[in-house]
């Protein structure tokens, strides 16, 4: 068993969808929800991805599995848009991606930390450098 059925995925697309999409062959949805875990994962990178992934059923977080199916429902229907709204579809793939970027630099309670390595600072944010400047000034006199 997955982190993400094909089965489960018709929460987002309708399964004669599905099949007009895949011509019958899972491969497409498995290859389209592997890509989007693997994306996910990209932006998970303070959290224990291993841990969050092999979840299974209620032990998933719901808002992280929404936005994974969202993603692998992009990513599959790109390959034909056979009776599925696209526009509908590219606005929930992104706002998938805009929770997940807002959720790198946060702490999010629902989601396991990522474990420390070996060596690692006991400080939260050891390692980390963030900077920035404000907007550059034109004065004119």
């Amino acid at each position: 068993m997955a982190y993400l059925e094909i089965e489960e995925m018709t929460t987002h697309i309708y399964e004669e969808d599905m099949d007009v999409i895949s011509h019958g062959d899972d491969a497409a949805m498995m290859s389209a929800i592997d890509a989007a875990i693997e994306e996910v994962q990209g932006y998970l990178t303070k959290y224990d991805t291993g841990k969050i992934f092999a979840a299974r059923g209620k032990e998933r977080n719901p808002i992280l599995l929404l936005f994974v199916k969202d993603i692998a429902a992009w990513h599959f229907c790109n390959i034909c848009n056979a009776g599925v709204d696209i526009e509908m579809r590219e606005k929930r793939y992104d706002r998938a991606i805009e929770w997940l970027r807002n959720n790198q630099n946060r702490q999010n309670p629902n989601l396991p930390a990522a474990p420390e390595r070996p060596g690692q600072q006991e400080c939260r944010h050891c390692g980390e450098i963030a900077f920035g400047s404000n907007r550059k000034r034109d004065n004119h006199f």
